[in-house]
């Protein structure tokens, strides 16, 4: 009889008919050599001192890998570590068999926090996007850039607190007594309000726009034209303005074009100047005049622009969606964490699609 346990060879078989249903993650795997983060991941841990003893440090790349997974799929830390202890898709993905060791959510956790104290995402993001070049998908036909609110657990403090939050005072001196409240208390996260234009009634008149408050952090991209590849990013708390963000480092000026596409946001009298100074040409849309109804011209040149612009939707609407990215941790760093490994992520899939559609330059 049998003893109801899995032997090598039906795990590989196992292995065989996945592969033969088309696993993503296999394909991942191939498209994306994670060897080249290596040196980022090594340097950002350090060099440990082996005359303390202990168990073997695992390999940072596998820590990185299960990284990517949880990126991938939303998850938390804790889901992570199960998941890939329960997935033989998973596990392989990560390098590991059956009766291999998995690192758990506490080293998880200590590994990521090291690359954002040593600021290895930043690196580690750069070198990925040059992967992507060096494989024949330059950055191309222009940029176009935009922003999305991301969430973050919703805080409940007392209008006094909201306003030492909003006056800068860290959580320990607004809550001095409280240590543990204050851990759980975010004071980088901020509200604000998205509206939600409605559509004319029956009757053709316009209907009040909707209100909808938003609590949390804002993520802002830049993707090239060509191949929506994430080519820029930077994360805010989510009050922060999108315009400005335009001259902090989101326009890529390795774009082999020099057009910019965003919406009515980014049109501002210093955004035109510093694009013009960068050598790029403006194709952000124009706003209404108030009081007035747009001109012609310009209601067909941003129904233009539209067209094009539209496709930065793309990377949001599949984080927010199949990735279900939100923000679980606390402060502004762990948040720009969470969206940059979400951003690498999603740079691995659309490698992985660009591959498969043949999209070369």
């Amino acid at each position: 009889m049998s003893s109801g346990q899995a032997g090598f060879w039906d795990v590989q078989d196992r292995l065989r008919q996945l592969s033969a249903q088309g696993d993503p993650l296999e394909k991942l795997a191939t498209t994306v050599d994670f060897e080249l983060f290596r040196a980022d991941l090594t340097a950002a841990l350090g060099t440990r001192d082996l005359r303390k003893g202990g168990r073997p440090a695992f390999d940072p790349v596998l820590k990185f890998r299960m990284l990517v997974l949880q990126a991938l799929h939303g998850l938390s830390l804790a889901q992570t570590e199960y998941l890939v202890a329960d997935r033989l898709s998973w596990m392989r993905f990560c390098r590991l068999g059956p009766g291999d060791a998995v690192p758990d959510a506490n080293t998880l956790w200590d590994f990521r926090e090291a690359l954002i104290a040593t600021g290895a995402l930043e690196r580690l993001f750069a070198r990925l996007d040059e992967a992507i070049t060096g494989a024949g998908y330059l950055p191309m036909a222009g940029q176009i850039v935009d922003a999305t609110l991301v969430a973050a657990p919703r805080q409940r403090n007392t209008e006094a607190e909201k306003a030492r939050i909003k006056a800068g005072e860290k959580a320990r001196d607004i809550w001095p007594d409280q240590p543990a409240k204050a851990r759980q208390k975010d004071t980088d996260a901020r509200w604000t309000v998205k509206f939600s234009k409605a559509r004319p009634g029956p009757d053709g008149k316009p209907q009040i726009d909707i209100a909808v408050p938003h609590f949390g952090y804002k993520s802002h991209i830049s993707i090239d034209r060509r191949h929506g590849v994430i080519r820029r990013e930077r994360t805010t708390d989510a009050a922060a303005h999108d315009g400005a963000r335009l001259r902090e480092g989101l326009i890529d000026p390795n774009n082999t074009a020099s057009d910019v596409w965003a919406d009515t946001a980014y049109r501002s009298m210093e955004n035109e100047r510093y694009l013009a100074g960068a050598g790029k040409v403006s194709r952000i849309h124009r706003r209404k005049p108030p009081g007035r109804s747009m001109p012609r011209h310009h209601a067909r040149a941003n129904a233009t622009k539209s067209a094009v612009r539209a496709h930065v939707e793309h990377p949001f609407a599949h984080q927010k969606g199949v990735m279900g990215l939100v923000i679980r941790t606390i402060g502004l760093a762990r948040a720009s964490a969470t969206v940059t490994l979400a951003n690498m992520a999603y740079n691995m899939k659309r490698w992985c699609w660009l591959d498969r559609r043949g999209l070369h330059a």
